[in-house]
C-alpha cells in the first residue's frame, strides 16, 4: 500500500492530540526520559527535514520505504508505547542495519525443510538485511527488510518479541504497522474513565450501528463494523463479536467473559461457558480450575457446578421465556425422537420472537448448550439465525438452510460418518408403539431410557460382557438409540458395535412384536481375514410374535424361510452381477418404498438420541455348537 494517498500529519497529528498514558503506565512517564528529552506529554518528535533524510539514505546506502520516508518528513521519530514490545522509534539519524546480531539467521534456514513457503524464505534472509528501527524496548525490535518489498517499494516491518519465542509479526509496510499500533494505543486505554475522543466516540457508533444490523438479520454488514471496534478495544463489540463468530462456527468455543455473570445473562451464557468442560476438553487445573475462574468473575460456585453437571449427564434444558420459549420446547419434543429437520423449521419460524434479555445479547447462543437442540445447530442453520430479523426489529430473510435429512433408508449405504460408510448397523423398527416402550420390550432387565446422548460415545463406552458380572461371553447385548420415524415406526438403531452375524443369532423382531409388525436389519460388513468372508444383509419380520418371514443375503448364498411378499423377495431385487452394495441398496429402497421403513441420518450420526441397551441378540450355544470369544488389549511401552 503506497504512503503517497496517506496524510501522515493528519493521522500523527490525531494521535498526538488524543495521547495520554496508559492506566497502568508508570506514575514517572512523564518525567524526560531516553526520548531526547521531549517528555511523553507527547508521542511526535519534530519533523526531520529533506537533508537529514538523505543523508541517512546515504549512510545506509538505500533509499528508504515510500510510508517511513514521509512520516520522518512529519515526525522524526515516535513513542510507540507498547505494553510490552516497541517503546520507542528512532528517527532518521538513529535507525542501522539490524546484522543479526543473535544469529537467528542459521535457525530460521534449517527450519526450511525441503519444499519452503516463498514467505519463510523470506523471513529466514530477514535477519540479516533489516533495517532496525526502536531505540527502545523491552528485548524487542522493529525491522523493516528490504527484500520482502511490494508494488510500491514498501518494505515489510517485522516485529520479533526476543522474550516471547515466537515468529515474529509482520506487517506489509510500516504504515500498516503504525496503524496497529494505533489501535493498540487505543486498546491499551480503553479503561482509563478520561479517554474519550473523536476516535472513541466514532468507534462506538460503529458498535451501535452494527448492534442494529445484527438484530435486522444483516449481519454481514456489522461484521466489518465490529471487527474494526474490536481492535480499538471498544467496549461491547467484542461480546456481539463473540455470537456472530459462535453461530457461524456452533462447534467452537467462545470466551463471554464477565459477562457471564450478570443476572439478565447468565441463563444463557454459563452453560455455553460450560460446554468445553462439561465434554472433557478442559484441561488447566479441571473442573476446579473452570469453577474457580466463573467464581472470580462473580458466577456463584453452587450455580456453576450446577450446570455442569446437568450438562455432563444430559439433563440441562435451555428454556427461555415466552413465545420463543414455547418454540423451543416444542422444537425439543420433535429432536429429542429424531425428527431434527421438523424441530428446526419450528425453531426458524419462531426466530422472530426471540427477545433479548439485555442490550448486550443479539442471538440466542443458549440454543448451543442445549443437548438436545444444540447439535441440530450446523454452521448453515447457524448463519440462518443470524441473518433472520428479530427482537422486533424487520427485513427480509437473506439465507434459509435446506434439511438435512434424506428420506427413506438409502444414505445407510454411502458416506454418512465423517465421510466413511456405515459399514455395519443393525436396527429393529417397531410399528404402533412409542419410543419409550422399547425398553420393555427388547431391552435387558431393568433397562431404560438415558438421557439424550451421542450414540456411537455411548456405544464405545459400554462395557464388553466379558466386564460385567452375569452377563456370557456369548452374550451380544446392544447399546442402541431410540427414536421415531416420520411414518409412525419406533426404532432402535445400533450402527457403532461392528459386531458379526453369526450361527447363533436370535432376531429380536419376534419379541418386539406382540401388538403389531416389527422389522430387524442386519448388516455384516466383510471380513477380511481369515476367510474374506463376504458381507452380509439379514432382514427378519415378525407380527404379533411370530416370526412372518426372513432372509440372509451372504455372497452369493441366501437363506430364507417363511412366505417373503414379492416385493421385498431378494431373488426379484438382487441380480448375480450385483456388488454387495447394490443388493443393499435395492433391499432398502424396497423396504422404504413397501414399508416405509426410514432412519434420521443427522440425528443418528450428528445429533442426540436416548439409549438403552438390548437382550442378547445371540442364543446360548447349544450342543455341538463352538463359540470363541476375543479380546484385544492395545499395551503401551
Amino acid at each position: 500500500m503506497s504512503g503517497g494517498s496517506f496524510n501522515w500529519q493528519e493521522f500523527l497529528g490525531r494521535w498526538q492530540q488524543e495521547w495520554v498514558p496508559r492506566a497502568d503506565a508508570d506514575e514517572d512517564e512523564g518525567e524526560d526520559g531516553e526520548d531526547g528529552g521531549q517528555g511523553f506529554g507527547s508521542p511526535a518528535r519534530p519533523a526531520a527535514d529533506e537533508a537529514a533524510i538523505t543523508a541517512a539514505e546515504e549512510r545506509l546506502g538505500r533509499r528508504l520505504p515510500p510510508s517511513y520516508r514521509e512520516f520522518l518528513a512529519v515526525s522524526d521519530g515516535w513513542h510507540v508505547d507498547q505494553p510490552a514490545g516497541i517503546y520507542q522509534l528512532g528517527g532518521a539519524a538513529d535507525v542501522d542495519w539490524f546484522g543479526d546480531p543473535f544469529g537467528l539467521t542459521p535457525m530460521y534456514e534449517e527450519g526450511l525443510g525441503d519444499d519452503p513457503r516463498e514467505e519463510e524464505v523470506l523471513l529466514a534472509g530477514m535477519w540479516r538485511r533489516a533495517l532496525r528501527l526502536e531505540t527502545d524496548s523491552d528485548m524487542s525490535h522493529a525491522l523493516l527488510d528490504p527484500g520482502d518489498t511490494d508494488q510500491d517499494g514498501e518494505w515489510a516491518l517485522y516485529v520479533h518479541k526476543g522474550w516471547s519465542g515466537e515468529f515474529p509479526d509482520r506487517y506489509p509496510s510500516f504504515r500498516a504497522y503504525m496503524e496497529a499500533m494505533y489501535r493498540g494505543f487505543h486498546a491499551d486505554r480503553v479503561d482509563r474513565p478520561d479517554f474519550v475522543n473523536a476516535t472513541t466516540r466514532a468507534q462506538d457508533a460503529r458498535v451501535e450501528e452494527a448492534h442494529r444490523l445484527v438484530l435486522r438479520g444483516r449481519y454481514e454488514e456489522a461484521l466489518p463494523l465490529l471487527e474494526e471496534a474490536r481492535s480499538f478495544g471498544r467496549p461491547e463489540s467484542a461480546v456481539l463479536l463473540n455470537q456472530l463468530r459462535h453461530l457461524s462456527a456452533p462447534r467452537g468455543a467462545q470466551d463471554y467473559g464477565f459477562l457471564v455473570a450478570d443476572p439478565r445473562y447468565l441463563p444463557e451464557l454459563l452453560p455455553v461457558q460450560a460446554m468445553t468442560p462439561a465434554q472433557g476438553e478442559w484441561r488447566l487445573g479441571g473442573d476446579d480450575h473452570w469453577l474457580g475462574m466463573m467464581e472470580a468473575r462473580g458466577v456463584p460456585r453452587g450455580a456453576a457446578e450446577d450446570v455442569l453437571g446437568a450438562l455432563r449427564d444430559g439433563s440441562h434444558r435451555y428454556a427461555p421465556a415466552g413465545a420463543w420459549g414455547r418454540a423451543v420446547a416444542e422444537a425439543r419434543e420433535s429432536a429429542r425422537w429424531g425428527a431434527t429437520d421438523a424441530a428446526w423449521r419450528v425453531l426458524r419460524n419462531a426466530l422472530p420472537l426471540w427477545e433479548a434479555p439485555g442490550p448486550s445479547l443479539v442471538a440466542p447462543v443458549g440454543l448451543l448448550a442445549d443437548p438436545v437442540l444444540g447439535p441440530l445447530v450446523t454452521p448453515e442453520r447457524g448463519r440462518e439465525i443470524l441473518a433472520t430479523p428479530r427482537a422486533g426489529e424487520s427485513g427480509p430473510v437473506l439465507e434459509t438452510a435446506p434439511d438435512v435429512d434424506p428420506p427413506g433408508l438409502a444414505w445407510l449405504t454411502g458416506p454418512a460418518v465423517h465421510g466413511r460408510p456405515l459399514d455395519a448397523y443393525r436396527c429393529v423398527w417397531v410399528e404402533g408403539v412409542d419410543p419409550t416402550g422399547l425398553p420393555g420390550l427388547i431391552g435387558e432387565e431393568g433397562a431404560e431410557l438415558s438421557a439424550a446422548t451421542d450414540p456411537g460415545k455411548a456405544s464405545r463406552r459400554a462395557p464388553r460382557p466379558h466386564e460385567r458380572e452375569g452377563v456370557e461371553l456369548w452374550e451380544d447385548r446392544a447399546v442402541v438409540a431410540v427414536g421415531r420415524t416420520a411414518e409412525g415406526w419406533a426404532f432402535a438403531f445400533d450402527g457403532y458395535s461392528h459386531r458379526y452375524l453369526s450361527e447363533l443369532f436370535h432376531s429380536p423382531a419376534p419379541a418386539a412384536s406382540p401388538s403389531g409388525r416389527a422389522v430387524v436389519v442386519w448388516r455384516e460388513p466383510r471380513r477380511s481375514s481369515p476367510d474374506d468372508r463376504p458381507a452380509a444383509f439379514h432382514l427378519s419380520v415378525a407380527e404379533r410374535g411370530v416370526e412372518r418371514y426372513a432372509f440372509t443375503l451372504r455372497g452369493a448364498e441366501t437363506e430364507r424361510s417363511g412366505a417373503i411378499p414379492e416385493a421385498l423377495d431378494p431373488a426379484r431385487l438382487c441380480r448375480p452381477e450385483d456388488s454387495e452394495t447394490d443388493r443393499e441398496l435395492r433391499v432398502l429402497e424396497a423396504l422404504h418404498t413397501e414399508l416405509g421403513l426410514s432412519l434420521p441420518r443427522f440425528a443418528l450420526t450428528r445429533g442426540r438420541l436416548p439409549t438403552f441397551t438390548t437382550r442378547s441378540w445371540t442364543r446360548a450355544p447349544q450342543e455341538g455348537e463352538g463359540f470363541a470369544y476375543l479380546t484385544f488389549v492395545r499395551h503401551r511401552p
